[in-house]
């Protein structure tokens, strides 16, 4: 077997706007960690709300709040492997409204992943005392996230497109100010991409040739390479303190709840797994408990019997989750099928294509309801193998 990779959680930052939520849903689409059927399913949405654009983002932006208002409010949490990582992304909120959210999400971080703009005029907005650009980076630092990649989004929207002059003026900007914070700009990688069109995500961009990758040299020596995923790859992977007390921060705290129709799991208080057993049926003490069943009555249609029925036959039936011989103890009227019409009183015996009431007793307690009232605990086969 080959050695099992290393899990790393990296924060994706920025102004809004800046096409975090884009950039990060495309990237985990081509990484694999979600499907095409899902992305074009979340177009479509998208389209119908006049969103177009955010397909990608929505792979994350899951909250329906959050879909409507098009904006990321919670953080959100996603993996995807690399050739090297096991990777949880995390999706921060750029909205100033939202900067608690923000921090939670960055101080659970690896590395942070900076996303600029670089479209006229919304560099200039993120990186101004006002934007967010500037408070997430010295956040992400203060918060002790000590590798940043920086992704410079949006190349495709600047003038003319993929303008090199503009990514370099943006490096330059940048690098000044995370210097100013605390980070060596020696040790960051600057990807010049397109969150939308996947310019140098996976692969190196034919519209940005200019770009000869990116370096970064820290005291074990330099790493270099041209994609957003390749950097990715070269951050540092965190010692984990695995000797220390458990400590495990609480994010929320969720009182759930479920609908008729839904599948669900629920932990039962001072009962012995002994106790319980599948086809148990599980109820409100104070609101008319299941009960078991001594005998019950129940309409049957005899399909494909090879022989005759007779009162002591005892098959097994499947009612629910329960797999119970019952026996049939009185066959009470025959009836017809499609309309329900008595046909004929106490049958001596049922054939295949009969249709009956019959009265049954179950040979181990078991749970069953009329169907009138609860469907599910009110019908059930029996197979006869031939």
């Amino acid at each position: 077997m080959g050695k099992e990779k290393l899990h790393i959680n990296i924060v994706v930052i920025g102004h809004v706007d800046s096409g975090k939520s884009t950039t990060t849903g495309h990237l985990i689409y081509k990484c694999g960690g979600i499907d095409k059927r899902t992305i074009e399913k979340f177009e479509k949405e998208a389209a119908e709300m006049g969103k177009g654009s955010f397909k990608y983002a929505w792979v994350l932006d899951k909250l329906k709040a959050e879909r409507e208002r098009g904006i990321t409010i919670d953080i959100s949490l996603w993996k995807f492997e690399t050739s090297k990582y096991y990777v949880t992304i995390i999706d921060a909120p750029g909205h100033r409204d939202f900067i608690k959210n923000m921090i939670t999400g960055t101080s659970q971080a690896d590395c942070a992943v900076l996303i600029v703009a670089a479209g006229i005029g919304e560099f200039e907005a993120g990186i101004s005392k006002n934007g967010q650009t500037r408070e997430h980076a010295l956040l992400a630092y203060t918060l002790g996230v000590k590798q940043l990649i920086v992704g410079v989004n949006k190349m495709d929207s600047t003038e003319p497109n993929y303008s090199q002059k503009r990514y370099e003026e943006i490096v330059k900007e940048v690098s000044t100010y995370i210097k100013k914070i605390g980070y060596n700009p020696d040790t960051v990688a600057f990807v010049p991409i397109s969150g939308w069109n996947g310019d140098n995500m996976l692969e190196a961009s034919p519209n940005m040739t200019w770009f000869k990758g990116w370096k970064i040299t820290r005291k074990d020596g330099s790493v270099s390479g041209t994609t957003l995923l390749e950097a990715l790859d070269a951050i540092q992977p965190p010692s984990r303190p695995t000797d220390k007390p458990l400590r495990l921060p609480l994010q929320d705290v969720y009182k759930i709840g479920a609908l008729p129709g839904d599948n669900v799991g629920f932990n039962v208080k001072n009962v012995s797994v002994k106790d319980i057993r599948r086809g148990n049926v599980a109820g409100d003490s104070k609101n008319d408990p299941p009960q078991e069943a001594a005998s019950f009555t129940a309409q049957v249609i005899i399909l494909n019997h090879p022989g005759q029925i007779s009162a002591g036959y005892a098959p097994v039936l499947d009612c629910h989750t329960a797999h119970i011989a019952c026996k049939f103890a009185e066959l009470k009227e025959k009836i017809d099928r499609r309309s329900g019409k008595k046909l004929e009183d106490n049958p001596k015996s049922l054939k295949s294509g009969d249709a009956a009431i019959v009265d049954m007793i179950p040979g181990k307690p078991m749970c069953v309801e009329s169907f009138s009232e609860y469907p599910p605990l009110g019908k059930g086969r029996i197979l006869i193998w031939i």
